[in-house]
């Protein structure tokens, strides 16, 4: 759906070697689903005397073929964009279901048979200690050297660090509320820790 394709930019520059007439792709939305990004790479290869043909689309020359390759790559730019916006469509509707969307899961909650949140037992244990270390007077530096003394691990396998702590200490999910983009739902995932824990631990993060 875009030109940041690493393989695609290195056809592009080796382009300007001239050692090629054709490049061939099975269809033209292989090549770019954006009409921009499609009409200005063909300019560049056409440059060096390049062209783009198409396997499953011939497209005669003259002025039939112009008019043919246009409608082509406009068909393909709303097949994209027609899917992208199903495809939030259908994550909104997770959404308001409270339903798993896309992205990492947070340490200790997992994706349950219903799609939705569910408590991952030993990374929720972690969740709570951190929490209640905290909100024990504990500091950052102190939980995090005690969580990577112990071998413990972020959701993302990573050593402990303060981002990673904020992060947790940060987290409406943790306390039953279901968060995605405009999405806010309270209870709508299953609380690791108590509302009153997570507010006694956000004061404590403003006051530093």
């Amino acid at each position: 759906t875009n030109d940041r394709r690493p393989g695609f930019q290195k056809m592009i520059k080796d382009a300007e070697r001239q050692n090629w007439e054709y490049v061939i792709v099975y269809t033209l939305d292989r090549f770019a689903r954006n009409r921009y990004d499609s009409a200005m790479y063909k300019v560049r290869l056409r440059k060096h005397g390049i062209k783009v043909s198409s396997v499953m689309e011939p497209i005669p020359d003259g002025p039939e073929g112009i008019l043919l390759e246009s409608v082509l790559e406009g068909s393909a730019e709303y097949y994209s964009a027609n899917l992208s916006q199903n495809i939030l469509r259908g994550m909104h509707d997770n959404a308001l279901a409270c339903k798993v969307n896309n992205g990492g899961l947070p340490l200790g909650l997992k994706k349950g048979e219903d799609g939705k949140y569910a408590i991952e037992p030993a990374g929720a244990a972690v969740v709570r200690e951190i929490f209640e270390m905290y909100a024990g007077g504990a500091n950052v530096t102190e939980i995090i050297a005690t969580l990577n003394s112990r071998g413990l691990r972020t959701s993302r396998g990573a050593r402990w660090n303060k981002n990673s702590l904020h992060t947790i200490l940060r987290n409406e999910r943790y306390a039953g509320v279901y968060i995605w983009k405009d999405v806010r739902i309270e209870g709508g995932i299953p609380a690791i820790i108590s509302k009153e824990l997570f507010d006694a631990v956000q004061e404590q993060l403003k006051a530093g």
